[in-house]
């Protein structure tokens, strides 16, 4: 039997997705992509199938996460970014040679090459955290309210005053907590 792994969330955002591969960074942190394999089944959902992955691809997965997370993080908090992000960011770009296609439907999707599957696949995540930490995307790029979390994602919502990566994973844990708090506040014995 195959190990069960947590689910992905994904978001709508390639880039800010990718650094939800590991979550409650602040709590009990929780890696969503723990494996070459894991890596190759989340690429495949966000629309990037590679035929495999390996421990090196992996690791090299797990650098430009954790960049993306560090530059946008910084650029949530509008303070400079960090060169060692910034550098492996833009060698994950150059390194990629993915290109876009557009299929029968009129929607846009990425072509990897064969041979460099997996760096292109990280050079198309790379391109999509370059366009949002430079403020290229119509939103803006926040952290999530949960402090076990705080998670940067890019905020497109209208009001661009949404406190949390995701409603229905933060969001409810924090309201769900507040509720309990506010019941036992107000209970009194008997």
């Amino acid at each position: 039997m195959s190990p069960r792994f947590p689910d992905f969330r994904l978001g709508k955002v390639l880039a800010t997705s990718f650094t939800g591969t590991l979550s409650e960074r602040y709590g009990d942190a929780v890696e969503r992509i723990p494996t070459p394999d894991r890596l190759a089944d989340w690429l495949a959902v966000s629309g990037l199938a590679v035929p495999s992955c390996t421990t090196v691809q992996l690791e090299r997965a797990w650098q430009l996460r954790e960049s993306i997370h560090a530059a946008a993080t910084a650029a949530a908090r509008h303070e400079p970014l960090p060169m060692p992000a910034v550098e492996i960011i833009n060698d994950c770009s150059i390194q990629g040679r993915a290109a876009a296609v557009l299929t029968p439907e009129g929607a846009r999707r990425w072509q990897l090459g064969s041979a460099s599957a997996v760096a292109d696949a990280l050079g198309v995540i790379a391109a999509d955290a370059i366009g949002i930490i430079a403020g290229e995307r119509d939103g803006r790029l926040a952290l999530c309210s949960s402090p076990t979390c705080q998670a940067a994602f890019f905020d497109t919502s209208q009001s661009r005053t949404r406190r949390w990566c995701d409603m229905n994973t933060c969001g409810n844990r924090q309201k769900k907590a507040r509720f309990t708090a506010n019941h036992r506040n107000n209970v009194t014995p008997a």
